[in-house]
Formats: C-alpha cells, structure tokens, sequence
C-alpha cells in the first residue's frame, strides 16, 4: 500500500472518530439509561453506542464501499478490498454512562483475518477522548500524533524499563471469575511497581502508552476493537504490542510498553 493511500485511510480515521464523538457528546440524551447488556448484567450498552456505531458505518461505507466494517455492536460486513474498519463506537461505556471523562472513539483499519489472532493488523487509526478534545492518530511507517487545542505533538513511549518506576495501566473484565484472575495479578504486581491506573478503556490507555503518560499497560479480554487503533497509534510511537508469550496480542494477553517495559512486565502479568 502506497504512503497516499495509508494517509487517506488515517485521514478517514480521524474524519469519523470526529464525528461520531460530536454525536455521543451533542446528542446525549439528559437521562442516559442502559439499552441493554452484553457479557454480564453490569456490561452494558446504551443507545449512543448504537448510534455511535450506526454513524460509523454509514460513513465509512460511503467512503469505502469495497470495505468490510466489524464494530462492537454488531457491524459485520465483509470486505472486498483487503481493508476492514474495526470500530468500538464508545470504548470506555461505563465510564460515559456515569459522565467520567475516560471513553474514547477508536476506528481502525486493518488488513488481513480480523476474527483470528496473529492473522491481522491494523495500518492505520485514530482514537478520540471526546471528553478532552484529544485526537490521537497514526499510520504505518508515518508516526504516532496527538492533536489537541490548534496544536499537533509527536508521540513517544517512555523508555523506562525498571519496573519499580514504572507507572502501569490495565483493566478488568465483567465477569466475577475473570476479576478474581485479575486482581490475583495486580496484588502480586503492584508491590514491584510504581502505581497503578485502571482508567475504564482500553483505547485511552493504549494512547497514554503512545504519550509517555504511562509507562507500561497490560490486560486480558480485548477484543479486535478495544485494541486494533491503539496498536498501531503505539507501535508508530516507538513501541511494542505483545501477547501471551511475547506473540501477537490476543483476547488473552495485550502487553504495551517501549521493548525492555514489555519484557520486563510480561513475565508477571502472562498467566
């Protein structure tokens, strides 16, 4: 793929994540409810997820109709291309529904087999904290950005590899036996670290690695679009996305950091 075309899939990304945070923020209902559930009673769905995602779609099929689209919510259509849109119209839903800053547009496009690991990846992606105005951005081979009021910044991950200055995000799944595994992690790893953040997404937190606000990140349970934007927006930043094992991320593990931070933190959070 040429330097043009991967600039006009990453100029796309950010077109859309823009739009569709104008409309969580803009449209969001004064009563905001729960529209309904998915993995447990407490992962919930709203209506802005819906329409979030509906917009999503819309656009990027009436940009690149040869595409394929895998959302959150439900959007699956196969592409003819070579390119499919993984999109999660609200990462961080919890955090919207209760009015927390923390959630995020993240649109991504990506190439090969996206329902397989280490079949796919993503070239190009924006993620946007509506609640912010911070856009972060990246392509293949073009760097990682940040753009925030009138101003545009290079991204880079720190390069802090001793774990006991190391500031580390991760996340929790919703089901109780998962959390258990989770904290079980955390009360072993917090003692030989720094802190740790559990903002509420993903996408947010791959981001923070891309910008030096966080030394490390790890978690288990992503999915395609929790993770496919913030992939490349932190590799473009001088930075490695990890699996179990030190292979490709999957819903099993997802480890971010410059190098020597994956290697060091891997070995205790891969389990």
């Amino acid at each position: 793929m040429t330097i043009a075309e991967l600039e006009q899939l990453e100029q796309l990304a950010c077109e859309v994540a823009r739009a569709a945070g104008e409309l969580i923020v803009g449209e969001r209902p004064e009563r905001l409810g729960v529209a309904a559930t998915k993995s447990t009673a407490t992962d919930v769905v709203t209506v802005m997820d819906r329409r979030s995602e509906e917009l999503l779609r819309t656009r990027l099929e009436e940009a690149r109709p040869a595409d394929g689209v895998l959302g959150e919510e439900g959007s699956a259509t196969s592409s003819r291309s070579g390119i499919t849109w993984v999109v999660d119209p609200i990462d961080g839903t919890v955090n919207y529904l209760y009015e927390l800053p923390g959630y995020a547009v993240s649109v991504a496009a990506c190439t090969g087999d996206v329902h397989t690991p280490g079949q796919w990846e993503a070239i190009a992606g924006a993620v946007l904290n509506p609640s912010t105005g911070e856009l972060f951005h990246a392509r293949t081979g073009g760097g990682a950005f940040l753009e925030y009021a009138g101003r545009t910044t290079r991204l880079h991950v720190t390069k802090q590899a001793d774990l006991a200055f190391s500031l580390i995000g991760t996340g929790f799944g919703y089901d109780p036996g998962k959390r258990r595994r989770q904290a079980a992690i955390v009360l072993d790893l917090i003692p030989q670290i720094r802190d740790i953040r559990r903002a509420g997404s993903a996408a947010v937190d791959l981001c923070s690695v891309a910008a030096g606000r966080l030394d490390g990140y790890y978690e288990s349970g992503l999915n395609p679009w929790d993770l496919a934007a913030g992939w490349v927006i932190v590799t473009e930043a001088s930075g490695v996305v990890r699996g179990v094992a030190g292979g490709p991320p999957s819903s099993d593990l997802v480890v971010a950091g410059c190098p020597e931070q994956v290697a060091a933190l891997s070995p205790l959070v891969d389990r």
